[in-house]
């Protein structure tokens, strides 16, 4: 399997995201128990034993002058476990135009946008360049843009759809499947080619709790097979790793579109044998 979403983070980062999650902050609103809550190489064991070939090491800031200090850990970390996807990000500000090439040169293949948590415009002036480069470079971001499990100030999908009219080509992984407006980000996939979806803890009881996917929009999945990623968000799951699996498998699709979801899709994008 190939988990496009996954979280590594430097130390200190990683501490303070789950301290978000044990007070079960305003984005979270719930209960929110971190499932993987241990030592960097413990955690990097677990993928492995779960048959998990590559990964992300997904970071995201909140601030300026914050990006470019997690795309030099990411360089580094990708450097020291090969398994890992070269993992950058961005944030908007004068900046950017230069540190985002600069991953790019670096090796970068995959950047973190989380419009919820950086409560940022993903049209604002300020990334005009950033989308431009990535969309020429054809690299993709996983970006958090759906209002679950809050909305923000400018999450939901008519940002990313303005964003995509001014960049059709811009390669997206919309993350946990554009929860709750699923169907809207379906809607651009069909539009868009560029437009992924990954499985993040979407379907799972946890989400489907609060967020139910539409049955009737079922077939749609079954249609979006070759544009759908595995994700996990691993580490920070309230339940354990198997079950986002187990929510795939009981959506009764077939033995081609799983290995599809949670192998080829994600393979072909970033050109894994």
């Amino acid at each position: 399997m190939i988990d496009v979403h996954t979280h590594f983070m430097p130390h200190r980062v990683l501490r303070k995201v789950w301290a978000y999650f044990d007070a079960a902050g305003p984005l979270t609103g719930r209960p929110w128990p971190i499932t993987y809550r241990d030592e960097e190489t413990v955690r990097l064991d677990a993928l492995r034993r779960f048959g998990i070939r590559a990964f992300t090491a997904l970071v995201y800031p909140h601030r300026p002058d914050m990006a470019a200090w997690l795309n030099d850990w990411t360089a580094k970390f990708a450097a020291e476990v090969p398994d890992c996807l070269h993992t950058a990000t961005f944030f908007p500000e004068p900046a950017a135009a230069g540190y985002v090439p600069a991953a790019l040169d670096a090796g970068a293949r995959v950047f973190k946008a989380h419009i919820q948590v950086g409560a940022y415009d993903p049209r604002d002036p300020l990334l005009e360049p950033v989308w431009g480069t990535l969309s020429d470079a054809a690299v993709p971001t996983v970006i958090h843009c759906g209002s679950g499990p809050a909305p923000g100030a400018f999450t939901g999908p008519e940002p990313i759809a303005e964003l995509l009219r001014r960049f059709p080509r811009l390669p997206l992984i919309v993350a946990h499947m554009g929860m709750p407006e699923y169907r809207e980000f379906l809607d651009l996939a069909d539009r868009y080619p560029g437009v992924h979806l990954d499985t993040t803890m979407a379907f799972t009881d946890f989400a489907e709790d609060t967020a139910p996917f539409p049955p009737a929009d079922r077939q749609r999945l079954a249609d979006h097979g070759d544009r759908m990623m595995f994700g996990s968000d691993f580490p920070n799951i309230p339940y354990p790793y198997r079950h986002g699996v187990h929510a795939l498998e009981r959506l009764d699709l077939g033995d081609e579109w799983l290995r599809a979801v949670c192998y080829g899709a994600a393979a072909q994008l970033f050109g894994l044998k």
